[in-house]
């Protein structure tokens, strides 16, 4: 098992002393969180009891000292904004954003209340930078932001499934972002492997499956599904036209291989969810969100199913397996 490291942007990881914590004010504290998730998303619904038990640990108990006003978008861009507006009008102490179109919601609302988020692929439309944000948003970023990591999905799409000649890119243009910053590693990695991509752009469900298919007309196709709440939403039935067409699938986070996806490799979202309740728990007692730096993920994760390899006929050579941090049987 092997473990990545990532430098930070900023030379350092997001720490600070847990213990030594000064006793929590009397007074009921309001947390607005939107969720750009469907509330039914167990795995959304996971990440959030991370958020809870981290404030709780951190001195926060929900109807004690801290109430927390909670929303679910379902990746609904036009949903978003009215939520984010109702919870500004709410006028909470910290709001905690979850997605950059979630963010991109809130931040358009207030530049007052602070606004923490997690899961944003690209904040340069929330701060001034990522070491001193400057403004009422701060958080921590996807680490689906390295450009390189397109090459990276498409050599380990080859790697599993050697006979992938051509690869479409499944994204919804009105929730996907930085789709272009990962063309030039994606290009480069096709074109050493000799495959051909396409983007593959849908804007709805119901499109999903015409590009599924289209890959599996012919062999040798095969499908990344790009960072996006629309493809996180809608992900098992992703995974089930992958299974159902036979299309080897490459995913950027872990949600998609624990149901069944092929293979991914992306951050631990779990792990900013923890973090995002510290810089949560740090402004509600003073702190600026301006002062407290933007962090990126320190450690990503690739995640083989193996089941679903056998179910499509593939043999993962034992070099990559020595790869994996985790196989799922």
């Amino acid at each position: 098992m092997k473990r990545r490291e990532f430098i930070t942007l900023l030379g350092g990881a997001a720490a600070w002393p847990l213990a030594a914590r000064a006793q929590q004010p009397d007074r009921m504290r309001l947390i607005g969180v939107l969720m750009a998730y469907a509330e039914s998303d167990s795995t959304a619904q996971s990440w959030l009891a991370a958020f809870r038990a981290a404030l709780a640990r951190l001195g926060w108990a929900e109807g004690s000292n801290v109430r927390i006003e909670l929303r679910w978008s379902g990746a609904d861009a036009d949903r978003m904004r009215t939520l984010a507006k109702e919870l500004v009008d709410l006028r909470p102490n910290a709001i905690f954003g979850v997605t950059t179109p979630a963010t991109a919601a809130l931040a358009h609302e207030t530049r007052t209340i602070p606004i923490v988020f997690a899961g944003v692929s690209d904040p340069s439309g929330f701060v001034a930078n990522l070491a001193h944000p400057g403004g009422n948003v701060t958080g921590f970023m996807s680490g689906n932001v390295d450009p390189g990591l397109g090459g990276k999905w498409v050599e380990l799409l080859k790697q599993i499934a050697p006979r992938t000649v051509r690869v479409a890119l499944l994204f919804n243009p009105a929730t996907a972002v930085l789709l272009q910053s990962f063309m030039p590693s994606i290009q480069a990695a096709a074109s050493s492997f000799a495959v051909q991509v396409s983007a593959a752009p849908v804007h709805g469900k119901d499109e999903i499956e015409g590009v599924v298919a289209a890959q599996a007309r012919d062999p040798g196709g095969g499908l990344i599904v790009m960072p996006d709440v629309f493809n996180d939403v809608n992900r098992d039935l992703i995974i089930a036209l992958a299974a159902r067409y036979r299309v080897p699938t490459m995913y950027f986070n872990r949600f998609f291989s624990e149901p069944g996806g092929l293979i991914s490799y992306g951050d631990v979202r779990s792990e900013q969810f923890r973090l995002a309740a510290g810089y949560i728990d740090r402004v509600l007692k003073g702190e600026k969100p301006a002062d407290l730096p933007v962090q990126v993920p320190t450690r990503f994760e690739l995640i083989m199913n193996l089941k679903t390899a056998r179910a499509l006929g593939l043999q993962i050579p034992d070099r990559l397996l020595a790869l994996a941090d985790e196989v799922i049987e």
